[in-house]
């Protein structure tokens, strides 16, 4: 029931992210300190973005548009037996990488990685990431679960298979 509530709820969110040039970068209704907290995260889509500062790609005044609009749209569309709070954000600085496809769009930019398996001794690995090899992928094609990501840490490079990866993310550079 709470997974059909967060669809309509992703389903709202996405027509007012798309009017704004925006995506869905996730959605989660959970249950907080402060009661029930229906979280939107957006971001601008990868070709938009590119042509973009990263610290400016979604700004203070997007997230207050898409807020107000799915605000208002929740209020007529959406039903919930709670109250709750509705807070729309970007993915920030910090931004988790979730495939493959992210590690590409960020390449040249410092991210960690923490593996399931030791990657030349290692399980927590930080550095900028070079490149994104697709071993096994037509050219083309969405990468495969046998890409690697390349990344150099000043001191090595390292090739990180993402069918290791269990958590990524990109490091605030000042």
């Amino acid at each position: 029931m709470q997974e059909d509530r967060l669809r309509q709820a992703r389903s709202i969110a996405e027509r007012f992210a798309c009017d704004a040039g925006l995506e869905i970068f996730d959605v989660q209704l959970r249950r907080e300190a402060i009661g029930w907290v229906l979280r939107v995260v957006i971001d601008r889509p990868a070709t938009a973005r590119d042509a973009v500062a990263a610290e400016e790609a979604v700004s203070v005044a997007d997230c207050q548009r898409v807020s107000r609009d799915v605000s208002a749209a929740l209020d007529v569309e959406f039903t919930f037996e709670h109250a709750y709070t509705l807070e729309v954000s970007s993915p920030g600085l910090d931004r988790p990488l979730r495939g493959v496809a992210d590690c590409r769009r960020f390449r040249g930019r410092l991210a960690k990685f923490v593996t399931s398996a030791p990657v030349d001794g290692h399980r927590h690995l930080a550095g900028r990431i070079v490149e994104v090899e697709d071993r096994g992928a037509a050219p083309g094609a969405e990468a495969g679960p046998d890409a690697e990501i390349v990344i150099e840490t000043g001191r090595a490079v390292h090739r990180i298979p993402w069918s290791v990866v269990s958590r990524a993310r990109l490091e605030v550079e000042f």
